[in-house]
């Protein structure tokens, strides 16, 4: 078990979030096109990410230790409560109609991601020590999707607060969730995480990422009244989360 090699991997793979914040440095007089974009663009990946990778991989993990009926209802339940745990941050967060509500995106997606990131590193981090070149390829396709996570925490962050630093740091919390996963797995989990335990974890994250998506990121893009754009990213950010799916 290569330790070192683990954490490397799993690290860089967070890390990549931080790659969001590229889309900063295009021109500020576009501001309106930059955010419908990047927003839409994200809730596409987030939306592809949670019906193609984590459902999918939440039902066969629970099907693996329980019976079919039995596995698809612990699925709907932590589905639902995913959704509804999604729901109640949405209603505690305040409300900031000078820009659109983006600083609550922001926030909301920050503690999804990083809900979301967590695991992402427990598993690579695991897969990394028992098979060098398994864990290498699931960095990768973990990588390419952070980058557009990040999009989704920096942009509404910079746009609502006009603070490159803040919007760092907040990008920054997300990326070392996902090492936190890996010292977490190394430290306490590594004897004690079963398929049903990723299983419920993952339809809970997918519940949460769908409903940030259909109610959070893609109504704020249409706020800014770039309909075309809106649509276009959309449809753009699936396409590139299925590329990564498929051929990652």
């Amino acid at each position: 078990m290569n330790i070192g090699y683990s954490f490397l991997i799993t690290s860089l793979a967070g890390l990549s979030t931080m790659l969001g914040m590229v889309v900063l440095l295009f021109n500020k007089k576009s501001k309106n096109k930059i955010i419908a974009a990047s927003l839409s663009f994200a809730a596409g990946v987030m939306l592809c990410v949670s019906l193609l990778d984590l459902i999918p991989e939440s039902i066969n993990l629970l099907t693996s230790r329980y019976k079919n009926f039995v596995s698809i209802m612990f699925f709907l339940i932590f589905l639902c409560i995913g959704v509804l745990t999604s729901m109640f941050i949405d209603k505690k967060m305040p409300e900031n109609k000078d820009n659109n509500g983006l600083y609550r995106v922001g926030i909301i997606s920050m503690l999804a991601i990083i809900l979301h990131n967590i695991p992402e590193g427990i598993a690579t981090f695991m897969a990394s020590s028992l098979d060098t070149k398994l864990g290498l390829s699931l960095a990768v396709a973990i990588a390419m999707h952070n980058i557009p996570e990040g999009i989704s925490i920096s942009v509404p962050i910079y746009y609502s607060t006009k603070n490159i630093r803040k919007s760092l740091l907040y990008t920054l919390v997300s990326a070392l969730s996902e090492p936190l996963g890996a010292i977490l797995a190394f430290l306490f989990l590594q004897n004690f995480v079963t398929d049903s335990f990723m299983g419920m974890l993952f339809a809970f994250i997918a519940g949460i990422m769908t409903h940030i998506s259909f109610y959070e990121l893609l109504p704020t893009s249409k706020k800014y009244n770039e309909n075309k754009l809106t649509s276009l990213f959309f449809i753009i950010g699936i396409i590139f989360m299925c590329i990564n799916l498929f051929i990652l």
